[in-house]
């Protein structure tokens, strides 16, 4: 890892959830949504989750914000396990930690504009906040992710998407908090608005030391993002370490696949670099 000083560890955490029978009468089935999971986060540190849809990444990051319990392992802050249970330590930890959901428009009340969006957030982590000093650090906030300071009195449906995702990010940032999950963020926007939120979010992370947990399948923006990188197949962590590794050399045959999979503009390039993950996997069983 990229530092010494572990912020968020993640150790054997397991999930599973209890489904309904396929008949009436039917009998329960469990399923295994994350299974033996350790993952380890640095101060001022990126990690990038990848694998395919269904492979536990989101469920993942609803362990880690108390939203989804596991029924085995632990999570800790700092090296202090964290208690779900406790309502005031885990008041605190949601200063220090916040997320950024996949839908721009669905984790926005279409009610309150922009600047109401990140006020409320702003009073409820950093508690009782003047009305001018208020309104100066919500300038502030919609200013540091690269939105005008008239855009505190726009509602959602008044904006893009990637308007609604920047807002997004200035209500988990306005209380700086020191690690910011992100679950498939740039998932629902258009390539060349990724790109920016991607830079944007990099940006923050540079200026402000603060810790990123990046889940996606889009390899591509990992690679540009992200320090580590942690590969989840069917709710387990099948491979992990540095960017340069993973991405340079990896161990894994899913891992190979992913990569694989890709999008490669020249297609000589992309059939050779198929053929070659193809083979490697045969040298390596």
């Amino acid at each position: 890892m990229s530092t010494t000083s572990t912020l968020l560890q993640v150790e054997r955490v397991s999930v599973r959830y209890t489904l309904r029978g396929a008949g009436l009468l039917a009998p329960a089935r469990a399923l295994e949504a994350l299974s033996d999971v350790s993952i380890a986060i640095p101060e001022g540190g990126r990690l990038g989750v990848v694998g395919e849809s269904g492979s536990g990444k989101s469920t993942l990051a609803r362990v880690l914000l108390g939203l989804v319990r596991a029924q085995a392992g632990r999570v800790a802050w700092e090296g202090r396990t964290v208690d779900y249970d406790d309502a005031t330590a885990m008041r605190s930890l949601r200063r220090e930690l916040q997320v950024v959901f996949q839908d721009p428009f669905g984790s926005l009340d279409p009610r309150m504009t922009a600047g109401q969006v990140v006020g409320e957030a702003l009073q409820a982590l950093a508690g009782p906040v003047a009305t001018v000093a208020a309104q100066d650090r919500i300038r502030a906030a919609l200013s540091e992710v690269g939105l005008a300071p008239a855009f505190a009195n726009r509602y959602p449906h008044e904006m893009s998407g990637g308007q609604c995702q920047r807002v997004a990010i200035a209500r988990a940032i306005v209380a700086r908090p020191r690690l910011l999950v992100c679950d498939e963020v740039v998932s629902a926007l258009d390539v060349s608005v990724q790109a920016q939120i991607v830079n944007l979010l990099h940006e923050l992370s540079e200026r402000y030391q603060m810790s990123l947990l990046f889940i996606s399948h889009n390899l591509a923006v990992v690679r540009h993002l992200c320090d580590d990188v942690a590969v989840l197949c069917q709710g387990r962590v099948v491979e992990q370490g540095s960017r340069d590794a993973i991405f340079g050399d990896p161990q894994v045959q899913y891992t190979r696949e992913l990569l694989a999979a890709v999008p490669e503009p020249d297609p000589t390039l992309q059939r050779a670099r198929i053929a070659l993950a193809v083979n490697v996997s045969r040298v390596k069983r």
